[in-house]
Formats: C-alpha cells, sequence, structure tokens
C-alpha cells in the first residue's frame, strides 16, 4: 500500500511541472544530495551513504525523482548517448536511495527488501520515460541493452546500496565528464584489494562476483576488450603488485575465481 501512494504522489509531482521545463543536464540536485551525504572512505576505494541524512532531505529527493518522471521517451530520445547514460545511472541510483528509504532503518540488506517470490530489483515503482519501470527495467532492459550503449564500465556506475558494490559516487554522472567518471570508477574499484586482487599464493585473480554475473558484457568488443582477462590485462598495476605478477596478468597467464559477495548495507552509521 505504501508502494502505491508513493507512486502516485510521484505521478501528481510529474504533472505539476510545467511542460516546457527543461531538464537539467547537471543533475544539480541529485549532485547536491549526493555531496551532503556520500562520503569516500579512507584509501579511496569504497564509499558510504547517510541514508538518515537523506531521509531528512526526502523532499529534495522526491523533487529530483519527479524531475526525472518529467522526461518524455521523445525528450529523451533527442538527447546525445552520454546525457542519456548519465539520466538512466542517476536514476537507477537516486531510485534505489529511494527504495532503501521506505524501510530504514529497519533493514540490514536491500535484499530485506524482497522476499523469495519477490525481489526488490523488480518492484515497479518508477515512472520513467512515460511508463512503470523497476531498476532491473533501468540496469537490464535500458543500460544493458545491446546496441543501446555497450559499456561495461556502467557495472563500477550503477549502486545496489551493497558494501559489495562498487562504490555510489559522491557526486552525478553528467555527461561532458561521463567518460572520465566511469574510468575513474573503474580505476577505484578494481584496486580494491579487498574485492579485486591477484593472490602470489594460489596464482590466482580474485575478483569481485559482478564479473561472475556479467561476464559476457565484457565481451562485446568495448574499447577493444573482448573478453574478462583481457579486461583484467589492461588493468594489471591495479590487481597485482610485483611487477612478474603483473606481467602474468597482462599474458592472461592466470586463472580468475569469483569472491562471494557482501549484501550489507552501505550505510554511514
Amino acid at each position: 500500500m505504501l508502494m502505491l501512494i508513493r507512486f502516485a504522489l510521484a505521478m501528481a509531482l510529474c504533472l505539476a511541472l510545467p511542460a516546457s521545463a527543461a531538464f537539467d543536464q547537471s543533475h544539480a540536485a541529485w549532485d547536491a544530495l549526493l555531496k551532503k551525504h556520500v562520503t569516500w572512505q579512507p584509501g579511496g576505494h569504497e564509499s558510504k551513504a547517510a541514508y538518515a541524512g537523506f531521509k531528512q532531505d526526502r523532499a529534495a529527493l522526491n523533487a529530483y525523482l519527479a524531475a526525472l518522471s518529467g522526461v518524455g521517451d521523445a525528450e529523451f530520445r533527442g538527447w546525445s548517448k552520454p546525457q542519456q547514460l548519465a539520466f538512466l545511472i542517476n536514476a537507477y541510483n537516486a531510485y534505489t536511495v529511494d527504495l532503501i528509504l521506505t524501510r530504514y532503518p529497519d533493514l540490514k540488506s536491500i535484499r530485506d527488501l524482497g522476499s523469495l517470490l519477490s525481489s526488490p530489483w523488480k518492484k515497479r515503482f518508477i515512472m520513467l520515460l512515460g511508463q512503470p519501470r523497476s531498476l532491473d527495467d533501468i540496469e537490464h532492459g535500458m543500460i544493458r541493452a545491446r546496441g543501446a550503449y555497450d559499456d561495461p564500465r556502467i557495472h563500477m556506475a550503477v549502486n545496489c546500496a551493497s558494501i559489495g558494490c562498487p562504490a555510489l559516487r559522491p557526486e552525478a554522472y553528467v555527461a561532458e565528464r561521463l567518460d572520465a567518471q566511469l574510468d575513474d570508477q573503474v580505476t577505484r574499484f578494481m584496486s580494491d584489494r579487498t574485492r579485486n586482487r591477484f593472490d602470489p599464493q594460489t596464482r590466482r585473480l580474485q575478483v569481485s562476483r559482478i564479473f561472475d554475473w556479467y561476464g559476457d558484457d565484457f565481451r562485446q568488443g568495448h574499447g577493444g576488450i573482448d573478453s574478462l582477462e583481457g579486461f583484467f590485462a589492461g588493468r594489471a598495476a591495479l590487481l597485482a603488485d610485483r611487477p612478474e605478477d603483473q606481467q602474468a596478468v597482462r599474458e592472461r597467464k592466470v586463472k580468475i575465481s569469483f569472491l562471494d559477495y557482501d549484501w550489507a548495507l552501505n550505510d554511514q552509521r
């Protein structure tokens, strides 16, 4: 029932927006919330979100979500690809925070919002581009759709509110800096030895389960990368310390194993 009420309010806010209002491509409202409530942790590999602070600023978050919902499909299709992708990543992350707040602080993981028969990522509580959508619809149906953007770096940008996930960036994604922002997200995540590392004892790359779940996205040829091994080879210096180990990664002479995923909430308490 709460979801239905909130959905109706979102629709009302959407309808209240002036039809001629141009969408703010700087995502300034979301950027301000992120800068206020998300902080890099020591080392700069992961971030924590102060959901209590987001909850206090719920009105500002709702206003940004209403602005997202106010964008029509025709308007969206008229934007550049970087503008579209920045919009979708920001929408995914903002609506994920919104979903967490529906039960915060009475949850330890985003998975607490689902059940055996209902995934939190399949809840259609989002009005976007004129249709009700879920987080899965945004990520898999729009961002990851073959031929749309075909950029595996998005997996380091969309945030699932969990410690195991790449960091929620404490700034909005914007078209003019999107490429640099995605590269920075990749560098921060791949150099986090708690989630991606070369083990000199076993001679294995131990990497995030993300690369298991979405391995095919790294085999589509983006940036000349046609395999997981190729993706890791280009980031050998981030994954291994010794020159000889880095060389083994570059030459793709190591086996790959996947680490357990930490679904605990990325909360700054």
